[in-house]
């Protein structure tokens, strides 16, 4: 499915969404074949340690070579056998090759997008005292890995090195009291197709105890505010599909779904991180 067939539109293509999620979270292996990306970051979320079907394939047999190979491949690191399957007419050869093996169907999530000109929020007013930086302060991180992280030491590690696998700018929010409340991550991938900018929202995360006080509108708003100075025409972010608190606040920040994805996995052996 492509939100829009004109080449020359504002809008992207689910491929052309896939590629920009690819480089906003890259993981630290990756190998091409046949037409699937294999990602791996020992373990760390399931978006980085999971089959990319950048060109799912419609043939069957295919499709079955493809996923034996995949299979040799994670288990040589010892993971789980794992796809990111978009919805559509493009993974139905694909799907139906899962269900045939038995894979689990997991983390529904909706990519939603900010179109170039959207309204509300074209002219975001400034957001006081909401922080900015190019790279994750320790405050950031620990935040961040407090309410989304899976792990200890070596796990925060890995996460921190697919942070830096792509250029971002990082904000974050304190309450009343100066103590860290919300964080989030603008990507900002180098490579994108003609036409506009985009960016994808990131790791928005709210200290439990601070949530339902606007911290999650405020970090939101000053990163659409932040893009645009940047050049930014359009943003997508990610949600799971049964967050209808984030999906209401989203949508009151011009966002709706664009398409989703789930995750079909092979043997589930330990929770994975992540949307």
């Amino acid at each position: 499915m492509d939100l829009n067939p004109n080449p020359a539109s504002t809008q992207l293509s689910v491929p052309g969404l896939e590629a920009l999620m690819d480089s906003a979270w890259p993981a630290a292996e990756r190998e091409e074949s046949d037409g699937w990306v294999l990602r791996a970051a020992s373990g760390v979320t399931q978006r980085a340690n999971s089959v990319w079907p950048r060109d799912p394939g419609e043939d069957p047999h295919r499709v079955l070579a493809a996923l034996r190979a995949a299979r040799l491949w994670y288990r040589t690191r010892r993971l789980p056998l794992i796809f990111q399957v978009f919805d559509g007419p493009r993974s139905a050869a694909l799907n139906a090759v899962l269900d045939d093996e038995g894979f689990t169907r997991q983390s529904e999530t909706l990519v939603l997008i900010r179109e170039p000109g959207a309204e509300p929020g074209a002219d975001v007013a400034p957001e006081p005292a909401v922080e900015m930086s190019s790279e994750p302060s320790a405050e950031w991180l620990d935040l961040w890995w407090s309410v989304d992280g899976r792990g200890g030491a070596a796990e925060l590690a890995a996460a921190r090195g697919i942070l830096a696998g792509c250029p971002a700018v990082y904000a974050l929010v304190r309450d009343d009291g100066g103590v860290p409340a919300a964080v989030a991550r603008l990507a900002l991938p180098d490579a994108q197709p003609a036409g506009p900018r985009w960016a994808g929202l990131y790791c928005m995360a709210t200290r439990p105890e601070a949530r339902r006080r606007g911290y999650g509108g405020r970090i939101v708003r000053a990163l659409l505010r932040e893009g645009g100075a940047r050049g930014v025409d359009g943003y997508w972010l990610l949600v799971m599909a049964s967050n209808t608190g984030a999906r209401d606040l989203y949508a009151g920040a011009g966002f709706h779904e664009a398409c989703r994805y789930l995750y079909r996995q092979e043997r589930p052996k330990r929770h994975l991180t992540g949307c």
